[in-house]
């Protein structure tokens, strides 16, 4: 049987941590943040983590 090929689209999205947990940056976030309020933009800048269930939807593509 093959090897399992890498999802390009996923590897540029998620990161993988030493601790084996996923992170993912926060949606909308990319343009039209002058009409956001500040908060939302700082929110935004910190990366999220995947639930466990993602994690382990994911685990074998990236």
């Amino acid at each position: 049987m093959g090897k399992i090929k890498t999802h390009k689209g996923m590897k540029k999205v998620l990161n993988v941590r030493k601790s084996g947990t996923i992170t993912i940056g926060h949606p909308g976030t990319r343009h039209n943040t002058g009409s956001k309020s500040a908060s939302f933009n700082r929110k935004g800048r910190k990366k999220s983590v995947l639930s466990k269930a993602d994690q382990n939807r994911f685990k074998n593509i990236i």
